[in-house]
């Protein structure tokens, strides 16, 4: 099955190219078959729309599996909760972990 991953980023925030090559090799280790849509947003209403929280947000078919409750459309860079700190990206045993979930729930 094919997970359809949407990468929301905006200009002047380099993170979303860690999450990226995170994510690519995350597929690639546990054999996820992904198709890749960068969606770049430029405005607060994009953000709404999309259900963007900060550069970069992932989407896997729709869905953001690093939601956080009570967080909003935001035009900032994204901070993700790490097992050994905060980062500008999900790691790529999180990437895999989610991945692998999202697969054996669809």
């Amino acid at each position: 099955m094919r997970v359809h991953v949407t990468l929301g980023y905006f200009d002047g925030c380099p993170s979303w190219q860690t999450a990226l090559a995170n994510l690519e090799v995350a597929a690639a280790r546990i054999g996820a078959d992904i198709e890749v849509e960068l969606e770049s947003v430029e405005t607060l209403e994009d953000a709404e729309r999309l259900g963007f929280t900060g550069s970069p947000t992932l989407l896997l078919d729709g869905t953001d599996p690093f939601a956080v409750p009570g967080t909003g459309p935001a035009l900032a860079c994204r901070v993700y909760a790490t097992p050994a700190e905060f980062a500008a990206s999900p790691t790529v045993d999180q990437l895999a972990s989610v991945l692998g979930a999202h697969e054996r729930s669809h």
